[in-house]
């Protein structure tokens, strides 16, 4: 949802922590200023961004702590603490493979053939509907962390 609602790029939801949330701002935000990618950097200095979250977002992710904390529960000791928005059943950095997985069990539940689609295409979708919107390519850019609108 997040990467089809704000464009976040698959790499930086999965370094993303509850620190870099705002679900009680005015308006709600995400700073997206870390990437799984080598030294944690984001892929650009323009990568490095603050997005308002639609409210479909923020009660997403208002679910998805609840639904976090109760497997903090069931993890007991075995729960690493490091604050990971998006990690395994005991709080782990996800791999891309994991995400794809995943991804892809959500394509099929829903009835998508997930042989047609990757979670990159979410942001793309993103792009798409925002530039048929008539959005300008320089915010969308902005938006996604593009240094330019190329």
């Amino acid at each position: 949802m997040l990467s089809l609602l704000l464009g976040a790029r698959t790499e930086e939801l999965r370094a993303l922590t509850w620190s870099h949330i705002d679900l009680d701002g005015t308006p709600p935000s995400i700073m997206v200023w870390r990437s799984v990618r080598e030294g944690g950097d984001t892929r650009t200095r323009k990568s490095r961004r603050t997005l308002a979250m639609p409210r479909r977002c923020v009660e997403a992710l208002r679910l998805h702590r609840e639904r976090q904390d109760v497997a903090r529960k069931a993890a007991g000791v075995n729960w690493q603490i490091n604050d990971l928005v998006f990690a395994s059943k005991v709080s782990t950095e996800l791999d891309a493979h994991n995400v794809r997985r995943s991804f892809r069990a959500v394509l099929k539940k829903a009835g998508l053939n997930e042989k047609e689609w990757t979670p990159r295409e979410m942001r793309h979708s993103f792009v798409s509907l925002l530039s048929d919107s008539g959005i300008p390519l320089e915010n969308i850019s902005r938006l996604v962390g593009h240094a330019t609108p190329r």
